[in-house]
């Protein structure tokens, strides 16, 4: 843990000193597309030691000035698969994005959705020694949070302080110097797959990059689709992707739970290439310009060709109906909304002060998905395309570049983690398991 905790402090600090030049690189390595954002700093992102604990500790002003995307290639399931081919594919990409910046990216904050990602919420608790929060008391009460064993080869992705309390006042989003005897803190955790992160780090290096932050895609995605007053009164972001679908939960501004259900969007257009009997790429255009999950009668009489290059005039001129491209796809989709509902259920959603559900990621612009997702999820479903940021092109703006603009905010505007607090050397977290919902229940 005190190994993990030194690898995140250092690339906290790699990402300060980039905002400091100026210039960093936002990578969305995808299991259908890579994403590259340059974001260019103004310089008014001072970085004090008084910024709050809360959500938007450490704010900094910036713009995209160069953008691209290309298809993924060596990735499956949100994980590095081959890694010279996403090694191709990420130098394609940034080196595109650079061209249009005109400048040169050392450093980039990556995210990737895959690793069986798992939350703990953990609790503890201390005496204040001088009647008043210091900045040692928060590190000191962080690391007195009772640490479950996380298991063989798990890392710690997000450590983030979820709620405070000073005595009976809980609901504290920075309690420094409160006057009290008792400090107690919430916090989530997010743990994945380590080899994920070696690999993801040994992929990043060999593309002649620095490492200066790491998060994950479905949290990313919730930054950039939730409103503000989702995030604080309690909403799930299901971001619908290439080859799984993130799920992860918000409230009072802090991610409380985040999942992943290995299916996605790449399974529907594999169904399509079988069931209809045609190659990937027109599987992937029926899915894209035809595709539904919600049939009507006219869908029997609306003829698509599908084409083909086999040589076979017959074949080559084949068309099929609306419908059967419907009748296809819903039954994958309907499998992916009732895992998420499994997902959902798991995570005490249903005890929520709001239960507002966002769909977002490429497979959320699937026609009637929304209506098909209010009869399994329940009715509060909204699409969620991802806030403007200032500089990026309209094109980019559609649900599926969610977590890319996530992350840019992640970039600007950390939210506190356990490694910004200077942590007593000997008082590492390493010792109750909570499921990670259950702190809120007690505080609000």
């Amino acid at each position: 843990m005190a190994e993990l905790y030194q690898t995140q402090r250092a690339m906290r600090n790699m990402r300060r000193a980039a905002l400091q030049r100026g210039v960093i690189g936002i990578l969305d390595i995808g299991t259908s597309k890579i994403a590259c954002m340059v974001l260019k700093f103004d310089g008014t992102g001072t970085f004090r030691e008084t910024d709050g604990v809360g959500p938007m500790a450490g704010q900094a002003n910036f713009r995209v000035i160069g953008a691209a995307s290309t298809r993924s290639r060596g990735v499956r399931r949100g994980e590095i698969d081959t890694m010279a081919e996403t090694e191709r594919a990420i130098r394609t990409v940034v080196a595109a994005a650079q061209k249009l910046a005109g400048v040169r990216v050392d450093h980039v904050i990556a995210c990737m959705s895959g690793g069986r990602p798992a939350s703990y919420g953990l609790n503890g608790e201390i005496t204040l020694q001088s009647g008043k929060v210091t900045e040692h008391d928060v590190a000191s009460v962080m690391a007195a949070c009772d640490t479950p064993d996380f298991g063989r080869g798990r890392e710690v992705l997000h450590a983030q302080p979820v709620n405070f309390a000073v005595d009976n006042r809980s609901g504290l989003g920075d309690p420094r110097d409160h006057a009290g005897n008792r400090l107690a803190c919430d916090m989530h955790v997010l743990t994945i797959d380590g080899d994920l992160i070696g690999n993801l780090v040994q992929c990043i290096r060999r593309c002649d990059l620095e490492l200066a932050g790491i998060a994950s895609a479905g949290y990313a995605s919730a930054r950039a689709s939730l409103v503000e007053d989702e995030q604080e009164l309690g909403s799930a972001c299901i971001d619908f992707g290439g080859g799984g679908t993130s799920v992860s939960i918000f409230v009072k501004k802090h991610m409380i739970f985040a999942d992943h259900v290995r299916i996605g969007g790449n399974l529907v257009t594999q169904d399509l290439a079988q069931g209809l009997r045609v190659s990937l790429p027109v599987a992937e255009r029926l899915k894209t310009l035809n595709g539904g999950v919600e049939a009507t009668g006219r869908d029997d009489r609306e003829m698509i060709e599908v084409g083909g290059d086999t040589g076979d005039w017959e074949a080559d001129r084949r068309t099929v109906s609306r419908a059967d491209v419907i009748g296809v796809m819903r039954p994958r989709v309907e499998e992916i909304l009732e895992n998420v509902r499994q997902v959902l259920d798991a995570a005490g959603f249903d005890h929520m002060p709001s239960q507002q559900i966002v769909l977002t990621g490429g497979g959320s612009q699937i026609p009637g998905l929304d209506g098909l997702a209010t009869r399994i999820l329940g009715p509060n479903i909204r699409c969620g395309r991802p806030l403007r940021i200032d500089g990026l092109a309209h094109q980019l703006t559609d649900p599926s570049f969610s977590s890319a603009v996530g992350l840019a905010l992640f970039a600007a505007h950390p939210q506190d983690e356990w490694w910004d607090f200077e942590m007593p050397a000997d008082a590492y977290p390493a010792r109750s398991l909570k499921r990670a919902y259950r702190w809120f229940r007690n505080n609000w």
